[in-house]
């Protein structure tokens, strides 16, 4: 290859070469010009993203479709407070609630909450005398109310409210509860984690990239890398706040994500960058190949990853789209960055890479210089912990059918706790035990004979006759699980509504199969069943029904992105299905843990019998994503060293060798940032956090370190076959990353030795 008189690093445009690509030209001629404009852009990102978090819901949960939608929007014009959102806990004390002076100020409380701007259908135990909105000890009854409007408008007249309500008014105390208290709490708590999370994350993530990399700057650029990525993608939530609803979990993700895969892709990059600089190439040179290798890894790991993420789009709920939505912006804008600044930032650093070696303080006797600083985890080449990685895969290999099957049954039976599952919806017992709003719905479960704001609501809808309305509530109230039936309350325009009490849970099994029964129950006029039970059905029906066309674009898509990688025909095939196993210690975990309630205690959390509806698929994409991101790294060394060599088992050995101490690196350091997302105190988030980081951890030191090697032995070199057909479609579309292509193998090609002696990859 001519080349061109090398000049200093960061001494202006980057010299040409003869086959040099567009993309190397386009990041490293005026690699500060490049910086500049990224550093603008963040700025403005910053203030664009400013706020963000107040513009976001905490609900989502529901589909927007669905009969209780339906039937809680007309319900919410029509019968205010047959919906109601807030609820002010009294609490009279010895005096008891009945007291002249305890009544008269509740009534004082109730006409002024009335009187307030966007609050609808206030009602209370001493304007209805109902035995449901008092205590069974007498001491505390309930005034109930809906704030009207939007989930944003109705938490700014909670927030304007809340104040003159709260506390001691005379002789009783009021606290705050409801739904919308929940949630807006729920939001609140949300903020202040994820703040304590980045602050956790954040130095932590540094101390790990400095052990990983030894270098102090080299550990900078992969930071950088993600703040960037971070800071983008919140102003792109806040650009989408506009159009629709995102979930403030959303977050959480875009925290996770940002940190977390700015710190793979940077991670791969820097890597390859420093191991080419070892092997004696100058800088441009090094840019060049790390960009035409590392660079279409990193490339093809982002579409993987936001193929998973992007599955969630097909869902109803906006909780599960606003992940969607952080996802695949942070995705996306970490791998741009990764591409584009972070070659912008190598050219000016060149050799100064390498510099502030902070490993010399706890060692003695080891050269400095570009081959020293390539070594490690972050840059081995030779010996050292590289070579532990090729001896562990060779090890593997010569014992596969032993490692497939101990490796698979280990997996499958972490998960066995999943069969055991139990669907169920978020409520206030997501909040930590002292947050205000959970101790007022606790006390509404322990104190009070029913729900005031739970059970079931039957919306009637047409003409009927006092006689028809009470054949009804009679055959309602006659059903199994039910306890009581009330109503009809009726209004003007043929609409009324009938209140259903369900024996045992608001929203267990038994309260669901009512559900299902009163829909099922004929009347003279037309009926929508809404409350929380109805909703979890709903939920639970919406998801079912678009959870195989989920599955089935994430699997498509990534089979053809893996195929348009490898030229493989059973690559793409392993690589699904050993991710879709890397995920069922996950999952058994998910169950044991936060549905079971093991750990409760140490984690801090109150257990409910269940797990959330969405979190499973929220999971899933999400776990799934990361581990095609390291199979991806993985995949993609051993396809480069196949290319070059044709030898099967040496380009295992030789791909485990070189992205082994990387991908745990990496994985170990996604770990951190989950494992501080989740310390939340929000058992959603905590639940999130935990079960990804074991996810990744288990991909990454028992799916990559020991079943695909040993997957990939057995299938030996047919692992490389596809049909003709298949293989011009790749010569034709693929990604070749080394220079000599490598055909594949036939069927009856013979196998390489197993013991051929481990090389070392010259540049490509």
């Amino acid at each position: 290859m001519a080349e061109v008189k090398k000049s200093a690093p960061g001494g202006g445009a980057a010299p040409q070469r003869a086959g040099s690509g567009g993309w190397t030209r386009f990041v490293t001629a005026r690699p500060r010009l490049t910086l500049l404009v990224a550093l603008v852009l963040t700025a403005l990102a910053v203030l664009a993203g400013g706020g963000v978090a107040d513009r976001m819901g905490s609900g989502g949960w529901e589909d927007p479709a669905a009969e209780s939608t339906y039937a809680t929007e007309a319900l919410g014009r029509q019968f205010p407070g047959s919906q109601p959102n807030l609820i002010l806990l009294v609490d009279a004390g010895a005096a008891g609630t009945d007291a002249p002076a305890v009544a008269a100020e509740a009534r004082r409380l109730a006409e002024r909450l009335d009187a307030e701007p966007g609050v609808d259908g206030v009602g209370s135990y001493w304007s209805t005398g109902s035995p449901a909105l008092r205590s069974e000890d007498g001491r505390k009854a309930v005034i109930a109310a809906r704030i009207a409007g939007e989930e944003k408008d109705a938490a700014a007249v909670l927030d304007r409210i809340a104040p003159e309500y709260r506390g001691t008014h005379g002789p009783v105390e009021v606290s705050l509860g409801g739904g919308l208290a929940v949630r807006h709490e729920m939001q609140t708590v949300i903020q202040e984690d994820l703040l304590r999370a980045e602050l956790i994350a954040l130095p932590l993530t540094l101390v790990l990239l400095v052990m990983v990399f030894g270098s102090a700057v080299a550990a900078l650029l992969p930071l950088g890398v993600g703040i960037v990525a971070i800071l983008g993608t919140n102003a792109v939530l806040r650009g989408i706040t506009e159009f629709t609803d995102v979930s403030v979990f959303a977050q959480n993700l875009t925290t996770a994500l940002g940190l977390g895969l700015a710190i793979d892709y940077a991670l791969f990059v820097v890597r390859r960058y420093r191991e080419e600089l070892a092997t004696g190439a100058d800088t441009y040179t090094a840019v060049r190949t790390t960009l035409r290798t590392a660079g279409r890894t990193v490339l093809f790991s982002a579409l993987t990853v936001a193929v998973s993420l992007a599955a969630m789009l097909v869902f109803p709920q906006y909780f599960l789209r606003s992940f969607a939505y952080a996802g695949i912006a942070v995705v996306l804008l970490a791998a741009t960055a990764a591409l584009t600044l972070l070659p912008a930032a190598l050219v000016l650093l060149g050799d100064r890479v390498n510099a502030l070696d902070l490993r010399r303080l706890f060692r003695r006797g080891r050269t400095s210089g570009p081959k020293a600083a390539g070594q490690g985890a972050g840059g081995e080449v030779d010996g050292g912990e590289g070579a532990a990685w090729g001896r562990a895969a060779a090890l593997v290999m010569r014992r596969a059918p032993v490692f497939a099957v101990l490796t698979t049954a280990g997996l499958v039976l972490l998960g066995l706790p999943f069969l055991g599952v139990k669907f169920g919806t978020a409520d206030d017992r997501q909040l930590p035990a002292t947050a205000s709003s959970r101790v007022v719905q606790d006390q509404l479960r322990d104190a009070f004979p029913g729900d005031p704001g739970g059970g079931i609501t039957v919306l009637a809808e047409g003409a009927a006759t006092p006689a028809q309305y009470a054949d009804y509530r009679e055959r309602i109230a006659g059903l199994d699980g039910v306890a009581r039936a009330d109503g009809p309350v009726t209004s003007g325009g043929g609409r009324a509504y009938f209140t259903v009490v369900p024996e045992g849970e608001t929203v267990g099994p038994g309260a669901q199969r009512t559900v299902t029964e009163l829909r099922a129950e004929p009347a003279p006029f037309e009926t929508s069943v809404t409350g929380q039970a109805a909703v979890l059905v709903d939920s639970k029906d919406a998801l079912a029904e678009r959870l195989p066309w989920a599955a089935a674009f994430i699997v498509l898509v990534t089979l053809l992105l893996v195929f348009l990688l490898t030229g493989s025909v059973l690559v793409p095939v392993q690589a699904v299905v050993l991710n879709a196993l890397s995920l069922t210690a996950m999952f058994g975990a998910v169950v044991w843990v936060f549905q079971d309630g093991h750990l409760a205690g140490f984690l801090g959390f109150t257990p409910t019998g269940d797990i959330e509806t969405t979190l499973p698929v929220l999971m899933f994409c999400v776990a799934f994503g990361l581990s095609m991101d390291y199979g991806v790294f993985l995949l993609s060394r051993v396809k480069e060293e196949y290319d070059r060599t044709g030898e099967h088992e040496h380009a295992v050995r030789f791909g485990l060798r070189h992205t082994g101490g990387l991908i745990t690196a990496a994985a170990v350091i996604l770990a951190v940032v989950m494992v501080a997302i989740g310390t939340s105190r929000v058992t959603n988030t905590k639940m999130l956090g935990l079960g990804v980081a074991l996810a990744v951890l288990v991909d990454a030191m028992v799916v990559r370190s020991l079943l695909v090697p040993a997957v990939m032995k057995l299938t030996g070199r047919l692992t490389w076959w596809a049909p003709g057909p298949l293989r011009r479609f790749h010569d034709r579309f693929g990604v070749s990353e080394s220079a000599a292509h490598h055909p594949g193998p036939t069927p009856e090609a013979e196998e390489a030795p197993e013991e051929r002696r481990e090389m070392t990859s010259p540049r490509s």
